[in-house]
């Protein structure tokens, strides 16, 4: 398999490299071609360990123009993208449904009862959170041609292809490589929050909306086959929400406004998309035969009644779909024709399954029909659910302008009882609290304005409003009080989010305080939601300090939902790249905590990871089958709790690697001056990625920068210290002072903490520490250089160290795939980090005041090319 793999995949780059060198050959001519071809091979060497051919590459850089080098960057990013596109595709054409034949496999052998796999099943729930977090660096009109070229790979692997279809494929990938290559793969300016909404709905479109009912018939047929148990009509074990649109934490063009077009131009997609649905059934149900109950709705003449009654739907759908679009654009229009409730769909939707059951056509019910039935369950009339996240500072703002308008004092300066017992008094007043003749400042006006959105629109439209920053039980009871003087007639989850470490660890307590509040319990009716922080917490306290924080949190909290009778749904906040918490979905659901899924599983895919999980349907398929397996697994063998002694290990562990990577971040005066020279992270802020600035506040330091462009910048040096930095010296001096015994039942027995050590396997196999070496050579003045080594000295340390623990001869050999994947693409990431060293050198001797557009483009070329290269950016 896998030198089948190693075979395929590397015909495949080579053939698409070929003609990529073609096209440019073709535009620029021979002497070009040429050279690039020179700089692949050296890059490739270079990679291999020959110095000479590293020492080339910095002086064919240093010799060429800043245009030429700008040719060089695209030519190498582009090899990169299509690297990235061949294996997206081959691993696409791999059987989509092993993560359940692996599923099936466990329960079989585990001879559970039918009743044990149906309470499983109706407990599944997966929401995934779409995010546009500044880490997508590829185009939407690029994106297009991908997954047209993506099409084309898929065609020509086909054994019975005919000389002649070949060849027309063939002119077809020769064609699309050449309009990228002719194509601006940087964006001029940024994406505006609508703009990023908009890729969004086109994955739902393009891929989710086939791969959906795909996978969850595959489903429905392995569980009917194998516990003869059914996938009930109104389940909806797979949700998609967004926080495109609804995201305004630090982000100043996220408004009322722009969440409400977002909100509009969703359920225009939707409208849209069910429209085609409905217009499909409506040509197919073309039979007489139907129920009683059918035919009291549509009339006793009605030779057609199916079609009879979808017509009107199709109608109404379009109607929606162009009333939107006239409403947007300023025109009066009357809403009261647009479909508006997810009810209006499936009730004729069911009422013709039940006839077409009833009349003895279950093939025909269970065909097109039932798709559509599953995609209104999943995606609903508004395409998906938006979430709405504001920091909690904002909130307490608006009440302490309206306290001090009231003259009842300043808000912000109370206790947390005087806060809870206004707030309390006020949620069960019948009065208004904000007067009519209040005049907001700007800043409180945007967010009472985002409550009257949420109020003027239907429920089932929104997700959960998140509170970031969130301390104290007054930031949750704060928001409940803003959507009830809004309008908001029905009971939003709101959730606090705990990023920080001493958030997480303060999270039960503030958990415990909330629900012990009888007016909070009432509202919930049962139901909490908690967002648990990755990003902030690895960057505030590094790796393993945040994830045993994270785990014991989550553990804590379930307590406390159970001792309150609540039942608990963990958002988590992962992101999906490796310096942010990600892990493979498999392996990170199974080091959740017991228990910890009783609630159902809701987290966030951001950016490139999108597009790479659910890109094309086959991939969102194989990945909605990763997920629901290990969830459907996780329910029914969950991982053991940890051992007392295991636990005294981890909680030193932890304790050791947090004072190990603050030691190196926070407290040694070399780091920050290091990290600026070091690291492209100053230019990275001129890369028009998402919507959102890269710090919460433009004047601030570290402690301001995002997580995303903190992981992001040490990424690009192939140092990825965020992720390791600290963690197997932890490990090691505990593992020293320790029965080696328990250390290895750790490691055997302890998902958890096998989760850890394999996702720094992943990590130190994208890291390379003579790329972070050229980089101080040449950046960093004599007086630092130190620094950088000793945190290589470091990371040659903890690769070896971790080697030693699990017993590899290498890093990542128990996933040659993956291994093999990195490998492939390293040749062609090598030039250009020599040629972002060269480009950085350049802009930093020109200074600040500088203006060059050929070399910040080139720039900005190297930085998005690294990204694909590395399948990840923050």
């Amino acid at each position: 398999m896998q030198s089948h793999y190693d075979a395929e995949l590397k015909d495949t780059v080579r053939y698409l490299g070929k003609v990529l060198g073609e096209t440019i050959q073709a535009e620029l001519g021979q002497e070009w071609l040429d050279r690039i071809e020179t700089i692949r091979k050296d890059g490739r060497s270079s990679y291999q360990g020959d110095a000479t051919c590293s020492e080339n590459l910095k002086e064919i850089f240093k010799k060429l123009s800043d245009s030429d080098l700008l040719t060089v960057g695209r030519a190498f990013a582009q090899f990169l993208t299509l690297g990235n596109i061949a294996e997206q595709e081959y691993n696409s054409a791999m059987s989509v449904d092993a993560s359940l034949d692996a599923l099936f496999e466990h329960l079989d052998k585990a001879d559970l009862n039918v009743e044990n796999v149906q309470k499983a099943v109706s407990k599944l729930k997966i929401d995934l959170v779409l995010t546009a977090h500044p880490t997508e660096v590829t185009r939407r009109t690029l994106i297009h041609k991908q997954k047209e070229l993506a099409q084309c790979l898929k065609h020509i692997h086909q054994d019975t292809l005919e000389d002649r279809e070949r060849d027309r494929v063939e002119t077809r990938i020769a064609d699309l490589i050449s309009q990228a290559w002719h194509t601006e793969e940087i964006r001029s300016v940024r994406p505006t929050p609508v703009d990023e909404a908009r890729w969004g709905f086109s994955v739902i479109e393009n891929s989710l909306w086939e791969a959906v009912p795909d996978f969850l018939r595959d489903l429905d047929e392995r569980l009917q086959s194998d516990y003869k148990v059914n996938l009930p009509l109104d389940a909806a074990p797979v949700q998609f929400s967004s926080w495109m649109g609804g995201d305004r934490d630090g982000n100043p063009f996220v408004t009322s406004k722009v969440t409400e077009q977002v909100l509009l131009l969703a359920r225009k997609r939707a409208a849209k998309l069910f429209a085609s649905d409905l217009d499909r059934l409506q040509v197919e149900l073309s039979m007489f035969d139907c129920s009683d109950a059918l035919r009291e709705a549509v009339g006793a003449d009605a030779n057609e009644p199916y079609r009879a009654l979808l017509r009107p739907l199709v109608r109404r759908c379009g109607e929606t779909r162009d009333g939107i679009a006239d409403y947007l654009a300023g025109k009066k229009v009357d809403q009261s024709t647009w479909v508006q409730h997810n009810d209006e769909l499936l009730e004729p939707l069911m009422l013709c399954y039940d006839s077409l059951i009833e009349c003895g056509m279950p093939v025909t019910a269970n065909g097109l029909l039932l798709d559509t039935i599953r995609r209104v369950q999943c995606f609903g009339v508004h395409l998906l659910r938006l979430d709405v996240r504001q920091d909690s500072e904002r909130h307490a703002d608006v009440f302490s302008e309206i306290t001090r308008y009231l003259g009842l004092g300043d808000y912000a300066q109370w206790s947390e009882a005087d806060k809870q017992a206004f707030l309390l008094r006020e949620l069960s007043s019948k009065r208004p609290l904000f007067p009519a003749q209040w005049e907001a400042s700007d800043d409180v006006k945007e967010v009472l304005d985002t409550c009257k959105v949420i109020s003027q629109h239907s429920k089932e439209g929104f997700g959960i409003y998140i509170i970031s920053m969130a301390s104290e039980p007054s930031d949750v009871m704060a928001v409940q009080l803003l959507l009830k003087e809004s309008g908001v007639d029905w009971p939003m989850p709101v959730a606090p989010l705990f990023e920080t470490l001493d958030d997480l660890n303060n999270s039960p307590s503030v958990m415990r305080k909330l629900l012990s509040i009888d007016w909070y319990r009432g509202y919930i009716k049962g139901r909490q939601y908690v967002m648990i922080g990755y990003s902030d917490s690895a960057k505030d306290a590094g790796a393993l300090a945040a994830g045993w924080a994270q785990y014991e949190s989550q553990e804590a909290l379930v307590q406390v939902a159970d001792e309150f009778e609540t039942t608990l749904t963990l958002f988590h906040g992962r992101g999906g790249t490796i310096g942010r918490g990600g892990l493979p979905a498999h392996a990170a659901i199974h080091s959740q905590p017991p228990g910890s899924l009783e609630g159902g599983f809701r987290v966030t895919e951001q950016g490139e990871t999108i597009r790479y999980k659910f890109g094309m349907p086959k991939l969102a398929k194989q990945s909605l089958g990763i997920y629901a397996s290990a969830i459907i697994e996780a329910m029914l063998f969950p991982p053991p709790e940890p051992k007392p002694e295991w636990r005294e290990l981890i909680i030193k562990m932890a304790a050791n690697g947090r004072d190990n990577y603050r030691g190196t971040v926070r407290e040694d005066k070399d780091f920050v001056p290091y990290f600026r020279v070091a690291t492209p992270e100053q230019e990275l802020g001129k890369l028009p990625l998402g919507s959102r600035p890269s710090k919460r506040k433009p004047q601030g330091g570290i402690e301001s920068l995002r997580a995303i462009p903190w992981i992001f910048a040490w990424a690009q040096t192939r140092l990825v210290l965020p992720s390791w930095l600290g963690v197997m010296r932890a490990i090691d001096s505990v593992k020293a002072e320790s029965d080696a015994t328990i250390v290895e039942e750790m490691f055997a027995e302890w998902p958890f903490y096998r989760s850890r050590l394999s996702m720094l396997d992943m990590v130190f196999n994208k890291a390379d520490p003579r790329i972070s070496e050229a980089y101080d050579e040449r950046l960093v003045p004599d007086e630092l250089k130190h620094f950088g080594q000793a945190l290589r000295d470091e990371l040659k340390e903890s690769v070896e160290s971790l080697l030693a623990l699990t017993g590899q001869e290498s890093i990542m050999d128990k996933d040659p795939m993956g291994k093999e994947s990195m490998n492939i693409r390293a040749g062609y990431l090598q030039p250009l980090h020599y040629l972002q060293i060269e480009l950085l050198e350049r802009i930093r001797a020109a200074g600040d005041d500088a203006q060059n557009a050929v070399l910040e483009r080139a720039m900005m070329v190297t930085i998005a090319g690294i990204a694909i290269g590395m399948r990840n950016t923050g």
